[in-house]
């Protein structure tokens, strides 16, 4: 009987491995070659590196942020990499926080003289970290403006004729605070909880009416903010955070465009995001059978590993409460 059933196991192992081969080497991704993409927060980090992904793809890219000279420079470096003499490169400096009827005459304008948006990239954001009591008020209103709402307005603006078309792409770019609450990410975390609240209802809403969202969950990456980060970040923040290494933004920013281009709901990265995008899947949307089974047969194993890490978690915390009394 032991053999038998060890058998089947391994025939079910085989068969789960090869299926999944064949899953993801046979998706199709949708194509943007002259089609008009936006992105916001583009003119560096992660941002600027989607946008020359989707340059290289052949689309119209219009790259947003505030800082004129980062924006001037960002658009010759997409502009070096026109596959097409007809490719559109523009920019538009704006602050996307600031209210919803800028956002919205921006958008328009560029609707105009561009084209429909087929394609929103949100990766506009920040970051501040501290302890709930030590992150000023103004602060936590600052992060969920630039975080939440700087995606929330351009994203509601293009939602509706994206549905009308009946097709079109968002990415909003979150991070792995979106999936659980880490010490010194308070606020931070807030507005990142807030991001996949707006994905997986955006996919409920508009799935139907062909257009797909996609939550990127990038781990610490080598950006400008991160540097920022970094000078308010707790030492248990940068014992924890730390732990995952720092992933390049070129790698990142290619991602995330490619996974959205096949329809994703997650775009990951490395092993630790993976295993938080299982471990923290509960309600996400239905994204095809294999993956659901590599969740519903993963997720109790996974659970040990989450709670040993959880534990980990409260050790270093204890260990820095302990090493500041003594200085």
């Amino acid at each position: 009987m032991e053999h038998s059933t060890e058998i089947i196991l391994t025939i079910a192992g085989i068969v789960l491995v090869h299926g999944l081969i064949f899953y993801f080497l046979t998706r199709k991704s949708r194509l943007i070659k002259g089609k008009h993409v936006v992105v916001t927060g583009g003119s560096s980090g992660i941002g600027l590196w989607a946008a020359i992904e989707c340059v290289r793809l052949g689309a119209h890219v219009t790259i947003i942020a505030r800082n004129v000279s980062l924006l001037e420079k960002s658009k010759e470096e997409l502009e070096k990499r026109r596959v097409r003499d007809t490719q559109m490169i523009q920019f538009r400096s704006l602050d996307l926080a600031q209210s919803y009827g800028a956002v919205t005459s921006t958008l328009d304008e560029l609707e105009r003289t561009v084209g429909a948006i087929y394609m929103l990239i949100n990766c506009a954001g920040m970051a501040i970290c501290g302890t709930i009591e030590d992150t000023s008020v103004e602060d936590a209103r600052k992060l969920m403006d630039v975080n939440y709402f700087a995606t929330y307005y351009p994203t509601r603006h293009v939602l509706p004729k994206m549905k009308q078309a009946g097709d079109g792409i968002i990415v909003i770019t979150a991070s792995q605070a979106a999936l659980m609450g880490i010490y010194g990410y308070g606020a931070y975390a807030a507005s990142k909880f807030a991001l996949r609240g707006l994905a997986e209802t955006i996919a409920m809403e508009a799935r139907h009416r062909g257009v797909s969202v996609t939550l990127a969950l990038p781990a610490d990456t080598d950006t400008p903010g991160f540097e920022n980060e970094n000078r308010t970040k707790p030492e248990e923040t940068k014992i924890i955070s730390g732990s995952g290494g720092l992933a390049k933004p070129e790698h990142v920013g290619k991602r995330l465009v490619q996974d959205a281009l096949k329809g994703s709901f997650f775009s990951i990265m490395g092993l630790e995001s993976w295993v938080l995008s299982i471990l923290c899947v509960g309600m996400a949307p239905w994204r095809g059978p294999l993956l659901c089974f590599v969740q519903f047969y993963l997720l109790g194993p996974l659970r040990l590993i989450g709670l040993a890490l959880q534990w980990n978690f409260q050790r270093i915390i204890k260990n820095c409460a302990k090493q500041r009394q003594r200085t």
